[in-house]
């Protein structure tokens, strides 16, 4: 697939690795060419360097013949007319546009053909907020993603010492919880990852990902680890598009408190969000947590867009007594380095966007992509079209379908019943197929298997 990249920050820069690792055909421009240089240096792709809306720098990267344009630059006006002008000139199938402020997307009519022609609005803000949203719904989760439309969850979880399943086979889980259906998708043992079968043991300390009906993921959460208490205060640092957000999905369910410098911007949250309360300080003053109970929180989440702000405010809180910290970080090598430290969870925001930007670059009818362990993994929901003549897996069984090494399939969705995946549950057509990946570098085998063919060699 033939695609530009306009912009070359860090989420532009995140998209253009994982896309050119897949055989793609990769431009990327910027007006920054030392960034482009160092791009270029890394990975196998074209550069150029220009205004990404005009159409003169959209020819010379290609766009006459190009299958589609992400505009990520840091401008919504910028990536709004760069798609504007891929339509009109150049008629690309596909655009895709990365717009943050909510005085955009809260008037979806803008984003029309006849309007702002863009076929998909990504807003790293909102993926931030959902996925943090959902951590705090299962407090001991290390990730949470969702399929089928929230149907279906695949967790992270770290496997504790005295946790039920902990020191026994997979196979007991039935025993564990009779009547609740889940299914261990893989296991990361000291960085490793190893397939599960039904007589692999769980080890105190593992990773373990599984996948259940969103009902049930508490009872299985529990079989592993001792269960964290609900979350009942949380406080957040930084009151930017996240912050802001995050407070208003929370507000109405946990104690929240959110803590700005800025004296404009707390006064602005103040009077939006009723039932929340502001403070105008510094996250990482002492005195200020100190007297703000931080000992009590349940859930600290540094927000601001000063990675090492965030950093230093989130180990503070930790080490004051908050039970659980989070902290946004752009920079990929600091993500590693600060979670093997006081930080619980590091949260990237290009992790959370290239997820749902690979979902429209899939071959096949992929529906949802999740990337998953800095992107060495990855998790999809794909659907499965044709008839067993058509199609490699219609009509099969899971035992006797050639997925990829470390692939494994989890679950499936029906219609509205959600089936966890057994060795003999056999693949009717339209169902949506939720596979785990260990390495994403198989992806491309995965889609062809559910890609319809007239015939199978």
């Amino acid at each position: 697939m033939k695609i530009i990249i306009l912009g070359a920050g860090q989420v532009g820069s995140s998209v253009a690795h994982n896309l050119a690792r897949e055989s793609n055909d990769i431009t990327v421009v910027d007006t920054n060419l030392d960034v482009l240089e160092e791009l270029q240096g890394r990975l196998d792709l074209r550069t150029v360097v220009g205004h990404a809306s005009y159409p003169e720098v959209l020819v010379n990267a290609g766009a006459e013949d190009a299958d589609m344009i992400i505009a990520v630059t840091n401008s919504d006006e910028v990536n709004m007319a760069a798609c504007q002008v891929a339509y009109t000139l150049f008629h690309t199938p596909t655009k895709i546009a990365r717009v943050r402020a909510p005085e955009y997307l809260n008037h979806r009519r803008l984003f029309a053909q006849e309007a702002f022609p863009i076929d998909v609005t990504i807003s790293p803000e909102q993926l931030v907020t959902a996925y943090i949203h959902r951590l705090i719904e299962h407090p001991g989760a290390l990730q949470v993603v969702d399929f089928a439309d929230g149907r279906v969850r695949l967790v992270a979880v770290r496997a504790y010492y005295g946790g039920p399943l902990v020191g026994h086979e997979l196979r007991e889980i039935r025993d564990h919880i009779p009547g609740i259906q889940a299914r261990v998708a893989a296991i990361f043992r000291q960085g490793n990852p190893i397939i599960p079968k039904g007589d692999t043991v769980i080890e105190a300390d593992d990773e373990v990902f599984f996948i259940a009906a969103k009902e049930n993921i508490r009872v299985v959460m529990s079989e592993l680890r001792r269960l964290d208490k609900p979350v009942k205060r949380v406080i957040l640092a930084g009151g930017g598009n996240i912050g802001t957000r995050l407070a208003r999905a929370l507000e109405n369910k946990y104690q929240v408190k959110v803590i700005d410098r800025n004296r404009d911007n707390a006064r602005r949250i103040s009077e939006e969000l009723p039932n929340t309360i502001v403070l105008l300080g510094d996250a990482a003053d002492e005195e200020l947590l100190l007297e703000e109970n931080i000992e009590s929180a349940d859930v600290f989440c540094a927000l601001t867009n000063d990675d090492e702000a965030n950093i230093l405010s989130a180990m503070l809180a930790k080490r004051l007594g908050a039970k659980r910290v989070m902290s946004v970080i752009n920079r990929a090598s600091y993500v590693d380095l600060v979670e093997s430290g006081d930080i619980d969870i590091a949260i990237s925001p290009q992790q959370a966007t290239i997820g749902s930007l690979l979902t429209h670059i899939r071959r096949g009818d992929v529906t949802v992509v999740h990337s998953l362990r800095r992107g060495a993994a990855e998790a999809i929901e794909a659907v499965a079209h044709g008839d067993s003549k058509t199609s490699k897996v219609i009509g099969k069984a899971i035992e006797d379908i050639k997925l990829p090494k470390g692939t494994t399939i989890g679950a499936l969705v029906r219609g509205d019943e959600v089936v966890i995946a057994h060795h003999d549950t056999v693949i009717i057509a339209e169902d949506h197929v939720i596979l785990f990946l260990i390495d994403k570098n198989k992806v491309s085998e995965v889609e062809k298997l559910f890609q319809v063919g007239v015939t199978f060699i």
